[in-house]
């Protein structure tokens, strides 16, 4: 006995029910391309990834420490499971790579070390997507031009990437010293036409010098089976305090805050340097002026003559009168930013200060 099915179950479908399948699928490639280039909303940090950062650049200090970021883009967040260092490479005295003084790497090319690290990793099943990079960072001074820049060349054929920075010497005062960054949408969309970051586009985009380096917020994120080890390892030990505990109640603010008030002190000079720079274009675009509506105004006499007796009139532009360039706004920017962040820095610090200080006080008073 054979089941022969009915011709009208067959049918081929009609126009509108074509339209339709056709409106279905345009419809989702629409939705998957806007998920592609959506912002980043967040960054799920793999603990063991997380672990590797802070070694390296904690092994690294007070030298600068870079690596690669990989794993899986996944809807608003970026899923970092997995990450390598960038080689050390130095150039010996016949201009050829060779080995670090301490010998940390081997001297490779860095993008082929790069290609060649994704391949080895791809081959034991680790994800091999690069979804950006990570460094290490002294007292939050990571706002320069190098960061952009470096943010600018990944964005070339990575449209979402984040930069992990991290800083073994707050990691020390006890506090989270991993940060996701990113660049704004508004600042890629004005300085990534043409590098260019002058007054008119900043008034054109309303951008405020807070619209550059956003911060992403950052989760570090266990397996199940790293959970059960470490909740098995702890089960039946009693919380016992370390020298990481005792060393939150120091008292000891000198190195820190002066440190800090240096930086911010040297911040401060580049942003006067800055100021200076803009001055010297105001004056040079007032002396512009002034000499361009002289020659103008010769200019337009002489046309009248020359109407007078019958002449071709002279172009009323001259190539030797150029309107002075203005300077790039991006690196105030980066100051002011580089500012705000010493100041808040300061301003948690030493809220925190007071508050041991009044713990001590009210100690000492009970005895």
């Amino acid at each position: 006995f054979f089941y022969r099915p009915r011709a009208s179950l067959s049918r081929t479908p009609t126009p509108a029910q074509s339209m339709n399948f056709a409106q279905s699928a345009a419809k989702e490639n629409a939705t998957k391309a806007a998920e592609a280039v959506a912002p980043v909303r967040a960054v799920e940090l793999d603990g063991g990834a997380a672990l590797k950062i802070i070694k390296h650049c904690t092994d690294a200090a007070p030298g600068l420490a870079t690596g690669a970021l990989l794993g899986l883009d996944i809807g608003g967040a970026l899923d970092v499971t997995a990450c390598f260092p960038f080689p050390k490479a130095s150039t010996g005295g016949d201009g050829e790579f060779a080995y670090d003084a301490d010998g940390a790497f081997a001297a490779e090319d860095g993008a082929q070390y790069q290609l060649d690290m994704m391949r080895c990793l791809r081959e034991i099943n680790v994800d091999s997507n690069t979804v950006g990079w990570y460094q290490s960072t002294y007292l939050g001074t990571f706002y320069n031009e190098e960061l952009i820049e470096t943010f600018l060349s990944y964005a070339e054929s990575i449209k979402r990437c984040v930069c992990v920075a991290y800083d073994p010497t707050y990691a020390e005062q006890g506090v989270c010293a991993l940060r996701a960054l990113k660049l704004s949408e508004a600042f890629m969309e004005v300085y990534g036409e043409k590098g260019e970051f002058s007054i008119k586009k900043i008034h054109e985009r309303g951008l405020k010098w807070s619209d550059i380096v956003v911060e992403v917020p950052i989760t570090i994120r266990n397996s199940a089976l790293a959970s059960a080890v470490m909740g098995e390892l702890a089960r039946g030990k009693a919380a016992e305090l370390n020298t990481t505990d005792y060393d939150r109640l120091s008292l000891s603010t000198a190195p820190f805050v002066e440190e800090n008030m240096k930086l911010l002190g040297e911040c401060m000079e580049d942003f006067a340097n800055e100021q200076q720079k803009v001055a010297y274009f105001q004056r040079n675009m007032q002396r512009y002026q002034s000499q361009h509506a002289h020659w103008l105004q010769k200019r337009r006499q002489e046309n009248a003559r020359r109407r007078a007796n019958g002449e071709d009139e002279l172009p009323e532009e001259d190539d030797n009168y150029k309107a002075p360039t203005p300077p790039s706004r991006l690196e105030n920017f980066l100051i002011t930013n580089q500012v705000a962040e010493h100041v808040q820095d300061l301003d948690a610090f030493t809220t925190k200060t007071m508050a041991k200080l009044e713990l001590v006080t009210a100690i000492s008073g009970s005895k």
